[in-house]
């Protein structure tokens, strides 16, 4: 397994981590199969989507916060009540296929690691699941 640190700078954010996941399946040497990248966290999740126009980012993080507003009527002591709900939509796991030692994503597709509680510092983990 490949572990990848990510630095977050916002409570939200969705940051592009395509090119750290490609370098740890480098390093982890998987030409075809499959991969498991995942974030070990409550309050941070990850998922593909596309990467050419940020706008999509801002979009899909305006539109979840509307869906489950920071302040609400919530039991959880922490303040962070809907950091862990918006971590459950989003999931906190992707599968990726890999062929040729790279990911197979579509023209605009990317990996972003998902921050609903930030500013803080990440870990992204990469399982090989070669075939």
């Amino acid at each position: 397994m490949e572990r990848i640190t990510v630095r977050t700078s916002k409570r939200l954010e969705m940051i592009d981590i395509t090119e750290q996941v490609g370098q740890a399946l480098a390093r982890l040497g998987i030409e075809r199969g499959g991969c498991v990248v995942y974030v070990p966290h409550t309050t941070a999740g990850v998922t593909v989507n596309e990467g050419a126009d940020p706008d999509v980012c801002r979009d899909i993080l305006e539109h979840l916060s509307r869906l489950v507003p920071n302040k609400g009527d919530y039991h959880h002591g922490e303040g962070n009540s809907d950091s862990h709900i918006l971590t459950s939509l989003v999931g906190s796991s992707q599968f990726l296929l890999v062929e040729g030692g790279r990911i197979a994503l579509g023209t605009w597709q990317r990996v972003f690691l998902c921050e609903f509680d930030g500013p803080r510092i990440r870990n992204v983990w990469v399982q090989s699941l070669a075939g």
